[in-house]
């Protein structure tokens, strides 16, 4: 138990030392007061809060869901540097907003079933957007059931840590996240994207990545050292995990982790064929052993601007009628402004106009953005600068994305009669069930079973 100490100050002052003893049993100070009851107030106060962190002390249900979030849970949870910014971003914009206020121990499960009807139903109030914060919280079934994880995870934390008796999430259903159908690249798409890649580095990367089947983390973490260029085998031993600002180590956005995400290091062979092109890129950029095989490595050519080429009015025609029922031309500002217009004629028209102003000194022209990367390829960059506009111009629409390729390896490989275990393993897998959903998920893999039942159905004819 505290107690208040008396003592005399410089000046001959009688002084209260107000004295606690921490949840090890040492003797705490919780200041010095000019009155005795001012020091009882700050022990008594004091072993409140030890209280709240002794195991089966029922007080420490009373800390809100706020505080032993921001100060127990997530500095101390151990999880990957991707996730932790994932949990943190739904936290603050979702989670917190509604539970923060409330004490851990008075969280129920109606309180948590209300909070999924207002997410389900777009009716949460979200506080205002924070720098660095995604721009809009989608309420799909995905969303919902993911945050639900984090919740989840928080009380089953608390659950075992005695601070509640009662899991609020147990027993509490989120929306059904419907299984959509598996689009995978073909061969033939495939190649219309190849041809589309603006240089051969972007063309060795891409074909590299649908050969191997790795995660693109994976990939723009491949050094020269982990390619044996002799027994053609591949090792994969670590990732590379790119950071927002906000949640940077010591200001890198590229953060190198000694391990993959299944944690366990894997080998896999690649064809003749690529191997032949990647030795060939090694040599013609004089890689070492510990350069990376694909990377930006001369970012200051990134920043000269791109060449726009103005749009004339004249052949463009007109807008669609906006709410005033007016028509402006295309690839004019007006029409961007007015008409809200964003084809490409009319954004370039718009952008031509502020880069005027800007280089005329107006608007409080800002510095040219810069591509920060210490040789990685930024996934943001890579995806805006050569994938869509190739994706684009191979005709392919916007279910073709980056992480496809590996997709694309597995449902090849199983299409082609490869051994289940040896796909699995190939990937990384973590359980062969995962491997088991490429299983003909190929187009034309239905053709078989469409064939014989067209034998059985004309078989009396």
């Amino acid at each position: 138990m505290g107690f208040s100490y008396p003592r005399k100050d410089g000046k001959g002052r009688t002084r209260y030392i107000a004295l606690y003893r921490d949840i090890r049993g040492d003797q705490r100070s919780a200041g010095t007061y000019g009155s005795e009851k001012q020091a009882n107030k700050a022990w008594q106060a004091a072993e409140v809060k030890v209280a709240e962190g002794r195991a089966g002390d029922p007080r420490r249900g009373r800390q809100t869901f706020e505080r032993y979030v921001r100060e127990t849970w997530l500095p101390n949870h151990v999880m990957e540097l991707r996730t932790r910014e994932n949990y943190t971003l739904y936290l603050e914009r979702v989670i917190i907003p509604e539970f923060g206020p409330m004490r851990m121990r008075e969280i129920t499960s109606t309180h948590v079933r209300e909070w999924v009807t207002k997410f389900q139903k777009g009716n949460l109030e979200l506080p205002q957007r924070q720098k660095g914060q995604r721009a809009k919280i989608s309420n799909s079934a995905t969303v919902i059931e993911y945050c639900m994880v984090i919740l989840s995870a928080i009380f089953t934390t608390a659950l075992v840590d005695q601070i509640i008796w009662v899991h609020p999430c147990k027993g509490v259903k989120t929306p059904a996240v419907p299984k959509k159908v598996r689009r995978i690249i073909t061969p033939e798409q495939f190649d219309d994207l190849y041809a589309a890649l603006p240089d051969n580095d972007m063309r060795l990367l891409v074909e590299t990545d649908i050969e191997s089947g790795l995660r693109y983390g994976e990939l723009t973490e491949l050094r020269v050292k982990d390619l044996d260029r002799t027994t053609r085998l591949l090792t994969v031993s670590r990732v590379v995990v790119e950071l927002t600002k906000q949640f940077q180590i010591d200001g890198n956005r590229f953060v190198v982790k000694e391990y993959p995400k299944d944690e366990e290091e894997r080998q896999l062979r690649l064809s003749v064929q690529i191997v032949k092109k990647i030795d060939a890129h090694i040599n013609e950029n004089s890689l070492k052993a510990e350069d990376l095989l694909f990377a930006i490595r001369n970012p200051e050519a990134l920043q000269e601007p791109s060449l726009r080429l103005a749009p004339n009015p004249e052949e463009l025609g007109l807008t669609e009628p906006n709410e005033e029922g007016r028509q402006y031309r295309h690839g004019t500002k007006t029409a961007y402004i007015s008409a809200k217009c964003k084809c490409d004629h009319c954004r370039a028209a718009f952008s031509i106009y502020r880069a005027e102003r800007r280089a005329a000194g107006k608007d409080s022209p800002r510095q040219r953005r810069t591509v920060t990367t210490d040789g990685h390829i930024p996934r943001s960059w890579f995806r805006q600068n050569v994938w869509v506009p190739a994706r684009s111009a191979a005709g392919l629409d916007s279910t073709v994305q980056v992480k496809g390729l590996r997709s694309a390896h597995a449902s090849w490989l199983l299409a082609g009669g490869a051994d289940i275990q040896i796909v699995k393993e190939r990937l990384g897998h973590g359980s062969i069930l995962t491997t088991q959903k490429y299983l003909g998920s190929l187009p034309e893999a239905d053709d078989a079973a469409v064939d014989a039942f067209s034998r059985i159905r004309r078989r009396s004819a």
